[in-house]
């Protein structure tokens, strides 16, 4: 039973270092502009958004050009969100998947 005490160890090690990682994450924020930067999003890398800007020349324009604007980079934001989490996770796992972690 030595070698299960020695494996849920390094489990307990892998969950601290992943629960660091998940606060690492929330603390940083990536800004993602599109429209040519009509529109800046700043998200988190646990995919919360914390600010919206639109620049106010991008409002005069037609509202479906608008919206798929704003769509653009909501999705984009996201993304870019996401594969940050996925790649810090895969340097921390190792590549293993981790069932449940993101």
């Amino acid at each position: 039973m030595a070698g299960v005490g020695k494996l849920l160890k390094q489990a307990q090690k892998m969950q601290k270092k992943v629960e660091a990682l998940q606060s690492e994450l929330a603390a940083r924020e990536l800004e993602v502009t599109s429209g040519g930067g009509a529109v800046t999003i700043t998200v988190t890398g646990q995919q919360e958004f914390k600010r919206i800007k639109i620049d106010p020349e991008l409002l005069k324009e037609d509202p479906e050009m608008v919206e798929e604007t704003l769509l653009a980079a909501v999705q984009d934001a996201l993304k870019q969100s996401k594969d940050l989490s996925e790649k810090e996770m895969e340097g921390l796992t190792g590549g293993m998947q981790m069932p449940g972690m993101f």
